[in-house]
């Protein structure tokens, strides 16, 4: 029985909304910070599926997005060593299309149908940008979405499946665009989002003798507010049978979408009850589940309601627009940073990508990094590794850099202690000034230094606390 064994999801924590001086707007979305993209967001929405479960027993892993960082490289490989996932699993991104979210579901849930994997985590993550102060930008919203599929131990079992592939020119952006661009509302509606999700759901029923009437929950993908609610009126279900598509909390996650919303609908789901994911973009993809009992009793995780509550408001579209580079601002009076050593890179990725430390094993001392003699019993070469990117930790000291040329200006600087041991002196991000204290409660979260000659060079950040105790 192929499913979806567990899931997660990440909001950032800020919003552009009615207190956001130059947003103009009543209505609320989610916006990533200067150093979140679709990788890091990918990432924290892998831990909050992987709450419980043996990361060791993934085999596969597939990134969906229409933002990925590089042209010309796997992102999948980076979130996989981020997440402490196995060396020998198989790793796929999906890009350049708004439904990849749910191809690499369907691609998923074969794979684990054919018996060629067992469990294979889907991460669909999205950061798209719309011209400033546009209808597109206040449609849009950050965030990602992360489902665990598997043959065994399922809360939601696949049902069946449905697609249409139809090129339509109605939402793109080539090579080099810093927007989305889209062509006039009505042909978009009327011959696109209309008539081809029409159709698919159609399909679907056919294909598999089912009503509307049957469905529970479903998660229908739309670029706003107004035309989610006519394609709702349109496709026959009631408002009641309709999750939430959250405009004016989130905004659209683009290929993270409908997963965002499927994640939201199994958050409150029963058991037995059909959930319905449906895609647009070139065409449609349906998805079809049926909970089961498990579904009840799943490890606590924040999901998208527990991210959506934890959240701060901008006081500026001005601090937006800087972290977007959409208006160029004077940067700081420095040498231009030196290029990352890949060399150095690809030796210490233990330490900068899976964030690990180690453990003595003749006395049980914690550091980080890790060394070869431990400073505590002088014990050579006799330590297990140790991963610090999940554990919680609190702020033991801290300062604050106002000259540093960093875009989020003062720079704090954390000496972090880790739950069960360990110390680590990193950044801290997603702060409000008069948060940081001594003995705050901290987490990990995957991150953005910078980049130079077009390499994204990735390391782990302090945060506030969002996460459940």
């Amino acid at each position: 029985m192929a499913g979806i064994s567990s899931f997660g999801a990440y909001v950032p924590r800020y919003r552009l909304g009615a207190e956001t001086d130059g947003w103009n707007s009543p209505q609320e979305r989610s916006v990533a910070n200067f150093d979140e993209d679709s990788v890091t967001m990918a990432v924290a929405a892998g831990i909050d599926c992987l709450r419980g479960q043996d990361r060791q027993s993934v085999d596969g892993i597939i990134f969906a997005t229409t933002t990925t960082p590089y042209a010309e490289k796997q992102c999948a490989a980076i979130i996989a060593t981020a997440l402490d996932l196995r060396r020998d699993i198989f790793a796929a991104d999906t890009t350049d299309v708004l439904r990849a979210g749910t191809t690499a579901m369907m691609s998923a849930l074969n794979s684990v149908v054919a018996g060629s994997a067992n469990n294979v985590l889907v991460i669909a993550s999205d950061n798209r940008q719309g011209a400033p102060r546009g209808d597109t930008e206040r449609n849009l919203g950050d965030g990602a979405a992360a489902f665990l599929v598997s043959n065994s131990g399922v809360i939601a079992e696949l049902t069946g499946s449905y697609s249409i592939t139809e090129n339509l020119m109605d939402s793109w952006r080539s090579s080099g665009d810093s927007f989305v661009r889209t062509w006039e509302d009505r042909f978009a509606t009327e011959e696109g989002l209309d008539r081809i999700l029409g159709d698919a759901l159609s399909g679907y029923f056919s294909k598999y003798g089912v009503e509307a009437k049957d469905v529970a929950k479903v998660a229908f993908y739309a670029p706003d507010g107004r035309r989610h609610g006519q394609l709702t009126r349109k496709t026959g279900f009631t408002p009641e049978q309709v999750q939430d598509p959250l405009f004016g909390k989130l905004g659209n996650t683009g290929a993270a979408f409908s997963l965002m919303l499927l994640a939201a609908a199994l958050e409150s789901a029963t058991p037995g009850q059909v959930l319905l994911a449906v895609s647009y973009g070139d065409g449609s993809d349906v998805l079809g589940f049926r909970t089961t009992d498990a579904v009840s009793n799943l490890t606590p995780r924040m999901g998208v309601s527990g991210y959506l509550n934890a959240k701060s408001q901008l006081d500026s579209y001005e601090t937006f627009a800087g972290w977007r580079e959409v208006w160029a601002t004077d940067g700081a009076r420095r040498p231009e940073p030196n290029s990352p050593s890949v060399t150095a890179l690809w030796r210490e990725g233990d330490k900068n990508l899976r964030l690990y430390g180690a453990t003595c094993n003749n006395c049980g001392y914690v550091q980080y990094p890790a060394q070869r003699v431990c400073v505590y019993c002088q014990a050579k070469d006799d330590t297990t590794p140790t991963r610090f990117s999940d554990r919680k930790g609190t702020v033991f000291t801290y300062s604050m850099d106002y000259l540093a040329a960093t875009t989020d200006k003062p720079l704090v600087i954390a000496t972090v202690d880790f739950e069960g041991g360990g110390r680590l002196l990193c950044m801290m991000t997603d702060r409000e000034l008069e948060e940081v204290r001594v003995d705050m409660p901290i987490e990990m979260s995957f991150r953005k230094l910078r980049v130079v000659n077009g390499i994204h060079n990735y390391y782990w950040k302090a945060v506030p606390q969002r996460t459940i105790d």
